[in-house]
């Protein structure tokens, strides 16, 4: 069994490519040393312990600036 569910993760995030953007953005950082958010995790990879953060909520999708405009957007 896949922990956590992706139907847990589902109801934390609006769609599957927010969920994969996050998680694989948490999981780069924590490569590079970014501190843990949780006390333990029941993951060994980065990329499991990002979508357990997300299962927790402690991470979660920043909102965009309105007025910002992004480079991809150019």
């Amino acid at each position: 069994m896949i922990y956590p569910s992706v139907d847990v993760l589902k109801t934390k995030l609006d769609s599957k490519y927010s969920l994969v953007s996050l998680a694989s953005k948490r999981a780069r950082r924590m490569q590079e040393g970014s501190p843990a958010l949780l006390p333990e995790y029941q993951s060994v990879k980065n990329v499991g312990k990002a979508l357990e953060e997300v299962a927790a909520g402690v991470l979660m999708k920043e909102k965009q600036d309105e007025s910002k405009v992004y480079e991809d957007e150019v």
